[in-house]
């Protein structure tokens, strides 16, 4: 969808309020025959529509592949579009990521790629004192944290809507420990993690309902945490919090 470039500055404020995940693209460099100058801008949303003009259909198909992949690492980068011919290798001598175009016109265009993300959400269940450490060192992370104490025993996330980028952290320690795996299993949130021995976990994923499939009962990380012997609630609260920023990172 070609847009011009007020309105695609309009379409990212809106996207900004509708807690939307998008990669903003911008030339910032052209060299010879280009469609597209410096200044240009467009977004790429999740579904990989590319709203906005930054150069024609010869360079459209990088952008959109390069930018939903910055979209879901998560990080900013730079990458440049040549012609096919010259491009020998996946990176350009400087470091930039190369893209090969067959556009007659031979020109070079050059991307900065910034990602838009929701903020990542930390749903930690249960009252342990591990829970309370987990959520100051979330917080201290930049993450929108919430603690959610069981209501009868049961845990209601429902109304959250929880998503591939968040994460839920089951701290119960023996108080509605079933309950809390089998609804944090049947959200969303892309990190599960559990705290508590292997066998108990274990055992607990043999008690839940069979209406969670095995592949989402592999997803769960029990003992969740990074292997750092960890014995503190303090301590605990880092490893487990390593651990998501780790596959965060790593998401590649």
């Amino acid at each position: 969808m070609t847009l011009t470039l007020d309105a695609t500055i309009r379409l990212i404020d809106e996207l900004r309020q509708n807690g939307e995940n998008f990669c903003v693209c911008t030339v910032v460099r052209t060299a010879n025959a280009t469609s597209a100058k410096a200044g240009a801008k467009a977004v790429v949303t999740a579904d990989g529509t590319l709203h906005g003009f930054v150069g024609g259909g010869c360079v459209q198909g990088a952008v959109r592949e390069a930018a939903l992949d910055v979209l879901k690492v998560g990080q900013p980068r730079l990458m440049r579009v040549k012609p096919k011919d010259e491009v020998v290798a996946r990176t350009d001598q400087d470091g930039v990521e190369l893209y090969g175009s067959s556009c007659p016109s031979g020109g070079t265009v050059e991307f900065f790629l910034e990602p838009t993300r929701l903020r990542m959400r930390l749903v930690i269940l249960g009252e342990a004192p591990v829970a309370d450490a987990l959520a100051r060192v979330g917080r201290a992370v930049g993450s929108e944290t919430m603690t959610l104490k069981s209501l009868g025993g049961a845990f209601d996330l429902s109304g959250l809507d929880l998503r591939e980028a968040d994460s839920i952290v089951i701290a119960t320690q023996g108080k509605s420990d079933r309950q809390a795996l089998e609804a944090a299993l049947q959200s969303e949130a892309g990190y599960v993690g559990m705290i508590g021995s292997r066998k108990k976990i274990g055992m607990l994923l043999n008690q839940i309902g069979g209406d969670i499939s095995d592949a989402r009962r592999r997803q769960l990380c029990g003992p969740a945490g990074l292997d750092l012997g960890a014995i503190e609630p303090e301590e605990i609260a880092v490893a487990v919090i390593g651990e998501i920023i780790q596959r965060r990172r790593s998401a590649r």
